[in-house]
């Protein structure tokens, strides 16, 4: 029940998140640039947070997801791969990946 409502929360509070940004983009609150700003920042907090807190079981899922969404950092041109490597500390999703 109380893991049941874990996930259902977190799913819950970035449904909340999306509601509050469309209200945002509605009322034209974006006009407000440093308010804007913060929020973005605050949201990709949010979404770092909640990566990590789907990694940590460490199970199937959590090992191909770590996988899959550190490598879109591959992407940034001239220090993806190396930033990649940075985060996995090695070559590899592995067990030196989830203690760092």
């Amino acid at each position: 029940l109380i893991r049941n409502l874990h996930a259902n929360g977190a799913s819950f509070f970035f449904i909340c998140i999306y509601l509050h940004i469309g209200r945002g983009l509605y009322y034209g609150s974006y006009l407000y640039k440093e308010t804007w700003n913060v929020g973005v920042v605050l949201l990709l907090l949010v979404m770092m947070t909640a990566f990590v807190g789907y990694v940590l079981p460490w199970g199937q899922m959590s090992f191909w997801g770590a996988t899959v969404i550190t490598n879109l950092l591959s992407a940034v041109p001239y220090i993806g791969n190396m930033l990649v490597q940075w985060i996995w500390g090695g070559f590899s999703v592995d067990n030196a990946t989830l203690t760092r």
